[in-house]
């Protein structure tokens, strides 16, 4: 009687266990891609990109500057509310975000083949009007900014709370769950950081709850050429921006 109780019971937490697993792997976009705060676009785009069928809109600061740049945020995050700050940050560059699909009033579903795909196809777009262009990437953007900086060629590359693999992180948060085998997107920078050969700037921020302090050193550890490094202390993942000492690294690493 004892063993088939626990025969019962082990096979209810493997069923169990399957059904997590299971959801895990069919909402794994949902869990990644966080646009719904990002569907009220409160200023206009004057940015749009045609590709596969699929409209995206976004923004341009400073037009008719003879450097560009180009800004992929985070996975929730409003990229129109970093507008003005970019372009008065950069009066010298004409500042050009894009809103991912599915983001405020871009059309289609995000992956990473598509925003990859996205990205290149901005750049393709925007640089036969500029001598130089510079790329930020933050927090899930920084896996597509540094996929962008080995396709084609950037001048200098900007890392925001960067990973070296969403693998890895998901890993951490869900240890015994097979993530490898069931995530998609993986966005696994450290790939991709040897055949960065442009300058690169990673900013941490000292009091990330999100991205462990261990998945930027990994990351920093890939590159061919070790980058350049600076830690906001007291900024939080979703805060960095919040501090002067962002603007500044920015700045200095962008004269």
């Amino acid at each position: 009687m004892f063993w088939r109780v626990m025969a019962v019971f082990a096979a209810l937490v493997l069923l169990l266990y399957g059904a997590f697993c299971g959801y895990l792997y069919l909402s794994q976009r949902q869990l990644i891609y966080r646009p719904e705060g990002t569907w009220l676009v409160r200023q206009p785009p004057n940015l749009e990109l045609r590709r596969d069928g699929v409209v995206l809109r976004g923004w341009v600061m400073n037009p008719g500057q003879s450097k560009a740049l180009l800004y992929f945020g985070g996975n929730g995050e409003r990229i129109e509310d970093a507008r003005e700050e970019l372009a008065r940050w950069f009066p010298h560059y004409t500042v050009y975000l894009l809103a991912y699909r599915g983001y405020a009033a871009s059309e289609g579903a995000p992956s990473e083949p598509a925003l990859v795909a996205d990205a290149q196809a901005l750049y393709d777009q925007v640089a036969p009007h500029h001598a130089a262009i510079a790329v930020i990437g933050r927090s899930l953007g920084s896996g597509v900014a540094i996929q962008l900086a080995v396709r084609r060629p950037v001048g200098r590359l900007i890392l925001v709370t960067p990973f070296d693999s969403m693998s890895r992180m998901a890993q951490s948060l869900y240890p015994w769950v097979p993530v490898s085998w069931l995530l998609n997107d993986r966005y696994e920078s450290w790939r991709y950081a040897a055949e960065v050969r442009c300058p690169v700037l990673l900013l941490r921020a000292g009091d990330d709850m999100l991205v462990a302090p261990q998945r930027t050193a990994r990351l920093a550890a890939s590159f061919h050429t070790p980058p350049l490094q600076q830690v906001v202390e007291e900024a939080g993942h979703n805060t960095i921006q919040d501090y002067a000492e962002y603007q500044t690294g920015l700045s200095r690493f962008l004269q």
